[in-house]
């Protein structure tokens, strides 16, 4: 094994890349007036579009799809790419229809939607439901995703050595600090560039998957894989064979 593919190296990559999208995210907000509510919520309505679009893509993808939809499209099929994909087309119907009428209303938020159509004790209404229901619902399944992710990479139980339990909830809560300094100390703007840089990480991750797994299946099957396909000579090669079989129903079968 050599030292980058060890888990030393995955350790160490995984701080220098957080490391650094918190550098560039404090220098880019360095000037930002965030003591002003302009500035704190809405960035000093500054924002580049392709920061916006980053900062969309990542709100949308976080441990319950990178984990759990990943997961279930392995365990099951293809299926859950539908919550997804129709996705797409609703996001079309807010861009080019109900948000330049946002936007004319001078609505920058959903609450402030709803104080200017409804009053501003609907607005406080709505605001107190989101935040119980993401705090009750939502936080829990992303935190403790991510938490499961880490453990079953870094081994945190066997370094700590303690639970899996106890491991997982200790995860949850040193996730939930570090995502919530970049808020609170950094603002909208903050977190809008941290998530395009996330963003740009995540797509140059995905386009290494298939290279990474393919290089994967050529280890396992050795320089007789052709034999292997056929069941002669390595078994290695037959089952990896067997693996991609793709069956009705978009399953993987032995």
């Amino acid at each position: 094994m050599t030292f980058f593919s060890s888990l030393a190296w995955t350790g160490i990559s995984f701080v220098l890349f957080t490391a650094l999208v918190a550098i560039i995210s404090a220098w880019k907000t360095r000037d930002e007036q965030l003591d002003t509510a302009e500035g704190y919520f809405l960035a000093g309505r500054g924002l580049p579009g392709v920061v916006i679009a980053g900062s969309l893509l990542l709100t949308n993808l976080s441990a319950e799809q990178l984990v759990g939809l990943n997961g279930q499209s392995w365990k099951t099929n293809m299926g859950p790419i539908a919550w997804e994909v129709g996705s797409m087309f609703t996001l079309l119907v807010l861009a080019y229809y109900f948000l330049p009428k946002y936007l004319k209303m001078g609505a920058m938020t959903i609450p402030s939607l709803m104080e200017e159509r409804y009053g501003r004790g609907t607005k406080t209404m709505f605001s107190v439901v989101i935040v119980v229901m993401y705090s009750i619902l939502n936080l829990p399944v992303i935190l403790y995703s991510g938490a499961v992710v880490f453990e079953q990479i870094f081994d945190i139980s066997g370094i700590m050595g303690t639970s899996k339990f106890v491991a997982v909830a200790v995860l949850c809560v040193i996730i939930g600090i570090i995502g919530g300094c970049y808020a609170i100390f950094g603002g909208l703007k903050a977190v809008a560039v941290s998530d395009t840089i996330n963003g740009i990480g995540l797509i140059i991750g995905g386009l290494l998957i298939p290279f990474l797994g393919f290089a994967a299946l050529s280890a396992a099957t050795g320089d007789q894989r052709r034999q292997g396909f056929d069941g002669t000579k390595n078994k290695a090669g037959s089952q990896c064979f067997r693996k991609f079989r793709f069956m009705e129903g978009g399953t993987f079968t032995d």
